[in-house]
């Protein structure tokens, strides 16, 4: 079973394609969380998911195969056991850090309040 998702486009020559070929890599369930908890540093599996919440462990994996195959995470498997697997950004993943950065500011200052609203709206409805 591959674990990695196919592009969504064939082709990104568009004036705009850089910015959905960008979100392409980090779009996903809980992708952006992996990489903003990463800025912090090498994680443990463990440790990882506990920041990240609410994720399953199939789904973590997944998440982080993909960022793994797209050169944003790096891997490493030390060979004792149990196995212990550390977790850390590339050079490239930590290039994603001021765009991170970035979105956590812009979400808290426009996505939380949107989101929010939202919810109150549904509840009203319900």
């Amino acid at each position: 079973m591959d674990t990695v998702k196919r592009t969504r486009y064939s082709s990104y020559q568009g004036k705009g394609c850089p910015v959905e070929a960008t979100l392409e890599l980090f779009s996903g369930k809980g992708k952006g969380m992996i990489l903003y908890h990463l800025l912090d540093g090498t994680l443990r599996f463990n440790e990882l998911k506990r920041r990240v919440g609410c994720i399953t462990q199939r789904m973590l994996t997944k998440q982080l195969r993909e960022l793994e195959s797209y050169g944003l995470v790096h891997r490493k498997v030390y060979p004792e056991v149990p196995p212990k697997v550390e977790y850390s950004l590339t050079e490239t993943g930590r290039s994603l850090e001021p765009i991170l950065l970035s979105l956590k500011h812009w979400g808290e200052q426009h996505a939380m309040p949107i989101l929010l609203e939202r919810q109150q709206q549904e509840a009203l409805a319900d």
